[in-house]
Formats: structure tokens, sequence, C-alpha cells
């Protein structure tokens, strides 16, 4: 099928698509969206930067266009920075039929958010939690008629415990009726289940692939003793700015203080960057986000929370500074670059620790990294000045009481749910000492260093070009 017309859609969908540079349909849409039309529920798998959004964004605004009423199609997704995504692509696909899109996520003014959802917007973009505080706060809006739910990222929202109470209030709210569809860049154990529950008619498609990720995509490794890691990532930095200024960068971390730490470091050593992760005011995660797509500063450094959906052109370079626990995250996170065609380089910082969890990545997408030139000699050359921007940037952070506030929220959530935070603490704290009974803290000492120097004998810096090469 070379054009959107042959899928069933209507002559002014197509004219917005191209608008966009949307030519011809990609393969999920191709397969998608006919079913879609049809009235089917749909379950959509495709590798990241395949336009899995527009494959039920613009099926859901053909049926709008001809029964318009609100709310008509209500989209759930993990994060906050993807709902605002897909609402300005609802936005602008839906411009020839003036699509009302209201955006209901965490972090904004809920008063205005309630006021929005009462004048009855066509489409609904939400994340779960703030959807169901809604609910739960004040039911003064209804979605017993919507035609559509879409659950966008479905293997996040459906394995991750911390969604599953708020989709039950939600779905209990929903009408029985209605069109569900599931889209995700991985097929899970928990969507499969999901669909084989379904007592309609499900229509499926998953993009067959051997290999997880896209062939555009150049995947390189760096093997690093933990200790000169940051230097590393310094080094790697500067080499690529110094080669490609133009171009943008994202830097993954694991956590959201090492965020924070990180974006530190990189201002004081001369890399302009923003910041982008939970403990962020939203305001200040939409702006950096603003900043960064539109090529203001070129360094984002983020934890997952920017791994899923977003769509950002001009990013050439990944970094993920720790190797994920789950095989499953490297794929969206290394997703953010080489998209709808495009080239772009991903680059993982490996420790001695890391070995086993890289293995696992590999296996995962059926592909070996191959590994990425550094100089050591530069590295060293900047690894002091290196360890004092952390040591600084550590210190800056103690004194804001950085966590102080995600501790306040959690012991709020404790007595909201009738327990005391102090008992659960000390249970905590009993479970942690239990664990290290029966060991002296010399013993303790003697064992970590143990394992320290079996690791340094291992995979020490002067075997490193030949030890993930042999895997």
């Amino acid at each position: 099928m070379s054009s959107f017309l042959h899928l069933g859609l209507d002559d002014w969908l197509q004219k917005q698509c191209q608008s966009m540079g949307i030519t011809k349909p990609s393969p999920i849409q191709t397969n998608c969206i006919p079913p879609i039309l049809e009235g089917l529920n749909c379950v959509g798998c495709a590798k990241t930067g395949s336009g899995k959004t527009a494959a039920f964004a613009l099926p859901i605004l053909q049926k709008l266009s001809v029964d318009r009423y609100g709310p008509y199609a209500l989209v759930l997704t993990p994060t906050r920075e993807l709902a605002f995504q897909i609402a300005d692509q609802f936005k602008i696909l839906g411009k020839e039929v003036n699509v009302n899109v209201t955006v209901v996520t965490g972090g904004m003014d809920m008063v205005k958010q309630g006021h929005d959802l009462n004048v009855k917007p066509h489409i609904i973009v939400s994340t779960p939690g703030r959807l169901a505080d809604h609910y739960e706060s004040h039911d003064t809006f209804s979605l017993k008629k919507i035609k559509f739910l879409v659950l966008d990222e479905a293997d996040r929202l459906l394995e991750d415990t911390g969604f599953a109470e708020q989709l039950e209030i939600i779905f209990k709210k929903l009408p029985e009726k209605r069109q569900t569809l599931l889209f995700s860049a991985t097929m899970t154990p928990a969507i499969r289940e999901l669909q084989a529950s379904s007592e309609k008619k499900v229509f499926s498609w998953s993009q067959d692939a051997e290999v997880m990720t896209v062939e555009e995509l150049d995947q390189r490794y760096v093997l690093m003793n933990a200790d000169v890691k940051d230097a590393y990532l310094m080094h790697i930095l500067d080499t690529h700015i110094t080669e490609k200024p133009k171009s943008s960068v994202i830097i993954f971390t694991s956590t959201c203080k090492y965020a924070q730490i990180l974006s530190m470091m990189c201002e004081e050593l001369g890399f302009p960057c923003v910041s982008l992760h939970s403990m962020l005011p939203q305001k200040f995660r939409l702006s950096g986000l603003s900043k960064f797509k539109s090529d203001q500063v070129k360094i984002l450094i983020a934890t997952d929370v920017a791994s899923r959906g977003l769509d950002i052109p001009t990013v050439d370079l990944i970094i993920n500074h720790n190797v994920p626990n789950r095989p499953r995250d490297y794929v969206h996170r290394v997703g953010r670059t080489a998209r709808a065609g495009r080239g772009g380089l991903a680059i993982t910082l490996v420790t001695q620790f890391d070995v086993h969890l890289t293995k696992s990545v590999e296996s995962y997408i059926n592909t070996k990294l191959t590994e990425h030139p550094t100089n050591e000699a530069e590295v060293m050359k900047i690894l002091t000045e290196v360890a004092v921007a952390r040591r600084e940037a550590e210190i800056r952070l103690d004194e804001r009481d950085f966590g102080e506030k995600r501790t306040i929220n959690k012991r709020k959530k404790l007595l909201l749910e009738g327990k005391d935070p102090e008992k659960e603490e000390e249970e905590r704290l009993a479970k942690k000492a239990k664990k290290r009974e029966g060991k002296s803290k010399e013993q303790r000492a003697a064992e970590k260093e143990e394992r320290k120097q079996k690791f340094k004998n291992k995979f020490s810096m002067k075997k490193k070009s030949g030890q993930l090469a042999g895997k």
C-alpha cells in the first residue's frame, strides 16, 4: 500500500500527514489502521520510531470527524513527557477538525485540569496516577461514552505494579462497549495475557525482527574500571561534541540523584545541559525538554522517564551511563536515536560489575556491541578535574536536601494508607540488619574488598580490549 488513502483514511488526514513530512505509511500503520477503522480491538508491537502514535491517532480522528462529541478517546501513557508529545500529535493531525485535546498529568494545576475535563474535550491524554486522583477527589466528569481506550507503552503500564491500582480505578469508570488499543515496542507476557482474556476479537500485529533494534543504529560499548567511569563519560562527550557540534546527546542514568549530579558536573566542566527526572517540578521538566528539542541546549541528562516514546529528530548519540537491569529498558533508551530511517550511535559504559548485564542485553537484542575507541591517556589527564567536580556537585546537592520532598511524600502516603511510618522504617531496618546478622564489621569489609579485588583482576584496564570482543 503506497498511501494513507489505500488504508481507508480520508483525504484531509493524508494532507495533514504530508504537512508533517509523512509521505507513506509505516508497516505498523499499514497493518493496524484498517482493522481499527473496522471496529476491532488491536494490539500493535513495533520497534521504537516506527510511527505507533499515528497508527492509533489517525483512525481515532477519522471516526471522531464523523461523530463529534467528547470525551471520545482516552489515551493512557506511563510518563508525563510522552503524554504531552502524544497530545501535540493529536492536535497537529486533527487541526482540520479543531480537535480539543486535554492533558492530565501530575505536577500541574489539578483544579484547572478538573475544569478542562468538565468541558468534555474530544481526546484525553493522561498518566494513570493523576486521572485516578481526579476520580477519587471529585467525580464530576464521566468517561462512560468514550469510544476508544488506548494504552501506549502498554508493556510498562501493565507490568509496573505501581500502575495496577490506578488502572483498576480508571477501568471501572469506562464503558464495556469500546475499542481497546494496545501499543508497545515490545511484546510481553502481560500483553499476551490481556489479549487472550479478551471476549471480543482482537487483531494483533507484531513486527517480525531477529534484531530488536533498528539497522541504522550503531551500538557500542566502552569497558572501564568503575572508579574512572565519569572521566570516560566526559571524554566521550567532549570528543563527540568537538567532532559534531550541532548534534544532540541524551545521557541516561539509573537514579534521579545521579542525573542531577551529572548535570551539575557537566555545567561545571563546560557542557551546558538540562536534566529530566521525576524529582524535578513539572514546569522545569517541560521547559528543559523544550530547550533540548529546540536545540537551545545540546545535552539532556535523564532517567528512564525519557526513554519511552519521545521523538527528538536531532539526537545522534545516546550514552548509557549505566547498563539497565532489564534489557527491555536498553531497547527503549537507544530507541531515542536512529528514528524514522535516520542513523544514530549508542554507547554503553560498562564497568567490571556490568559485564553480565551487557551479555543479557546482547542476548535480548540478538546483536553484539562493538568496542568504541577511546584515548586512555586523555581520560587520565581529566580524572582529577572530573572527580573534584563530582565531589562539589554532591556537596551542593546535600546542602539542598535533595530527596527530602520524596521522603515527606512517602510518609504522607503511608499515613493515608493507615500505616505507621516509624514502624515501617523500623521493619525495613530490621530486615536489613537480619541480612548482615552474624558478620562483624571487619568481615563485611574483608568480603567487600575481596569482591573488588576479584573483579579488578578479572577485568583490569589492560585487558579491556579483549574481554567483550571474545564473548
